[in-house]
C-alpha cells in the first residue's frame, strides 16, 4: 500500500511548513548549473501545492528566500528573482482553490516582484481552499528583530505597558499573525537544521527530515512525510494520559 493510500484524511496537518532544500546540489550532480535545480525545484512547488490542498492543508508555507541569500551571487540571485516571476502561476491557483500570500522583508525585492506578487495575492484572495504563503526574503532573526522593534514604540507611545506585554503580544506582531504555528515541518536534501526559519512559530512541530532533494521530492514522499506525522502523538508538555 503506498504511504498516499495510508493518508487519514481526519487528521492532516492544518499547516505544513517546508525548507525545500537540494535545488543546487541536484543539478551539481547532473553537471548543470544551480539554476537549472530552481527550475526543478519550481515545479516540485506546484505539484506538493496541489497535494495538500487535495488532502486538506490549510496553510502550506515554503521557505523561498532567505535574508542570507542575498549574499548568494549576483547572477544566481537575478535568476531566482525571473524564476519566481514566472513560476507564479494563477491557473494553478485558480484552478484548485489556493490563495496566496508572502511573508519576509517584501521590500528588499525589485519593483516588479513585488508588483506580480501582490497582483496574485489579490487575484486569489477570494478562494476559499488552502493558502500557499512563500517565505521571501525572511529569516526568523529579521522577523523576531522586527516585531520587538514595533512593541518597543508601542511602550514608548503610551500605547502598551511592558508588563502587559505577553507571549500573544510577541505572536500577534510577527508576519505569521495571520495562520496557526506549523503542526509538521519538512526538510528536504539531507540537512538536520531549522536554518532560521519560523523558530518562533516550529516550538511544538513535528520534525520530518529527509535526504530526498527537492527537485525530486514529489507527492508519494510527501504523503510519507505527512504518514510520519500522523504516527506521533503530540502532548505539548502533557502526558499521554492527559490526552487520552
Amino acid at each position: 500500500m503506498s504511504y498516499k493510500e495510508q493518508i487519514d484524511l481526519n487528521n492532516v496537518p492544518q499547516h505544513v511548513a517546508i525548507i525545500m532544500d537540494g535545488n543546487g546540489r541536484w543539478a551539481k550532480m547532473q553537471g548543470n548549473a544551480r539554476t537549472v535545480g530552481h527550475q526543478a525545484g519550481a515545479e516540485t512547488v506546484h505539484v506538493i501545492a496541489e497535494e495538500a490542498a487535495r488532502i486538506g492543508v490549510k496553510y502550506l508555507t515554503l521557505y523561498t528566500f532567505s535574508t542570507e541569500n542575498w549574499n548568494r551571487p549576483t547572477e544566481e540571485i537575478e535568476a531566482l528573482m525571473s524564476l519566481l516571476l514566472d513560476s507564479i502561476e494563477e491557473e494553478t491557483f485558480m484552478k484548485n482553490n489556493i490563495s496566496f500570500r508572502t511573508i519576509g522583508d517584501i521590500e528588499k525585492l525589485p519593483q516588479n516582484v513585488q508588483e506580480r506578487l501582490a497582483t496574485c495575492e489579490s487575484n486569489t484572495s477570494k478562494n476559499t481552499g488552502m493558502c500557499l504563503v512563500l517565505a521571501l526574503s525572511y529569516s526568523s532573526h529579521w522577523e523576531l528583530t522586527e516585531a520587538m522593534r514595533t512593541i518597543a514604540q508601542k511602550v514608548e507611545q503610551g500605547e502598551l505597558k511592558s508588563e502587559e506585554i505577553t507571549k500573544e503580544t510577541i505572536q500577534k506582531h510577527l508576519n505569521t499573525d495571520f495562520m496557526p504555528n506549523p503542526d509538521l515541518l519538512i526538510r528536504t536534501g539531507g540537512e538536520v537544521r531549522l536554518s532560521n526559519y519560523l523558530l518562533w512559530q516550529c516550538a511544538y512541530s513535528e520534525l520530518y527530515f529527509c535526504d530526498t532533494y527537492w527537485p525530486e521530492f514529489r507527492s508519494e514522499e510527501f504523503s510519507k512525510a505527512i504518514c510520519d506525522y500522523q504516527s506521533k502523538e503530540r502532548r505539548f508538555g502533557k502526558t499521554s494520559e492527559q490526552i487520552c
